[in-house]
């Protein structure tokens, strides 16, 4: 089958959009299906033209962005309507909402076939009026999570009968886990450093802690615009031994950090899958995380992790005691962790969902399948 992947965040960025199109087209193109990449350049040390794993990449210039000039913009589309017409795919499948879905509405009439639209989060920086019109044209909408497809329902209650959930999928490292460290006990997080991770809320958490245990360490790995902040907190409340800044860890060295935890804390405000969580429940790590988003569907409370209500540091102070206090626990916690997450988010689960959904949309037997309507 040959598939137009539309998706403006691509390797080698780092993210959960990027990762689950790594994983995806990793496992469908080596079951024989033929991937088109069409991302966007986001920044100069990307080529326009390039290959992942064999698959072609093609960046669209991000000058139709910054010139805002409908000579660039029908430069984009044109380069658009030309893949289509030498690829001819049988499918578009867009990962994730974005600006250049509109680049796919001003060509639906070439090579018509279904579109296919994944959810990963919310849109808070697009036009309203291009996620309404994505909702409204895509054949069949995915979302990572429950919550996350039932905020698309709200936006646009018409796809209740063409959309489902597919959690995200992932292998399983080589490295098998190791037993859980309590002397010194090690918390980690990992993830970008923004606002609505809520990362000040672990280190206020850390503070408390580490007034009944000295030794205990949080380690924060990741970057973003929360980063010079955080580092500032933990030094005014005398915790700056306690916490380390890691930066960006590469993906290949995540489950070696994760092996060194105790436990994962995700104290968000909002995720729409949580896939650090899921990174963590593969090495066997039991995860303190909000009851947000989609993290409960990741996250057994008192089976594989706790969950508190909100994000606030005496409620996450307090859960992480709880296993500090209980480690035989917090290791059967971990080891259920890894056995929900080998048989309900192996990548085989997700990349068999989606192939099977390829199929029947592209067969046309799936009811609400609407070929060449989205033009």
């Amino acid at each position: 089958m040959r598939v137009l992947f539309v998706s403006a965040a691509f390797w080698p960025r780092l993210g959960g959009v990027q990762i689950f199109a790594e994983h995806l087209l990793a496992a469908l193109s080596a079951r024989g299906h033929d991937f088109l990449v069409v991302a966007e350049q986001d920044g100069p040390d990307l080529p326009l033209d390039d290959s992942y794993r064999g698959i072609p990449v093609v960046r669209l210039s991000p000058n139709w962005r910054a010139r805002q000039g409908i000579d660039a913009l029908a430069e984009a589309r044109q380069q658009v309507a030309q893949l289509k017409r030498s690829f001819r795919p049988q499918l578009v499948h867009s990962n994730a909402v974005s600006d250049i879905d509109f680049f796919h509405h001003t060509t639906g009439g070439i090579s018509p076939c279904p579109w296919l639209v994944t959810l990963h989060g919310k849109w808070p920086h697009i036009r309203h009026s291009l996620v309404q019109r994505t909702l409204s044209k895509a054949d069949w909408i995915t979302g990572c999570s429950s919550w996350i497809l039932e905020e698309a329902r709200k936006l646009e209650p018409g796809i209740r009968s063409r959309s489902s959930v597919i959690h995200h999928g992932l292998d399983a490292p080589l490295i098998p886990p190791t037993p859980l460290p309590f002397a010194p006990p090690h918390l980690l997080f990992v993830g970008r450093l923004s606002p609505e991770k809520r990362v000040d809320v672990a280190v206020d958490a850390l503070a408390e802690l580490a007034e009944a245990d000295p030794s205990i360490r949080l380690s924060i790995a990741g970057d973003g615009p929360q980063r010079g902040a955080l580092e500032h907190q933990a030094a005014r409340l005398g915790i700056h031994r306690n916490v380390r800044f890691l930066g960006w860890v590469a993906r290949k060295d995540i489950p070696s950090l994760i092996n060194t935890a105790t436990a994962v804390l995700l104290p968000s405000e909002e995720e729409a899958f949580g896939l650090a969580a899921l990174e963590a429940a593969v090495m066997a790590r039991p995860v303190v995380a909000t009851r947000r988003g989609g993290l409960p569907e990741i996250v057994v409370h008192g089976k594989t992790g706790v969950l508190i209500d909100k994000p606030d540091a005496s409620a996450l102070a307090e859960a992480v005691a709880l296993l500090l206090a209980n480690p035989e626990q917090a290791s059967q916690m971990g080891q259920a962790a890894r056995e929900d997450a080998q048989a309900a988010f192996g990548p085989e689960v997700s990349a068999d969902a989606y192939e099977r959904l390829y199929s029947r949309l592209v067969t046309g037997t799936e009811a609400g399948a609407r070929t060449g309507a989205q033009g």
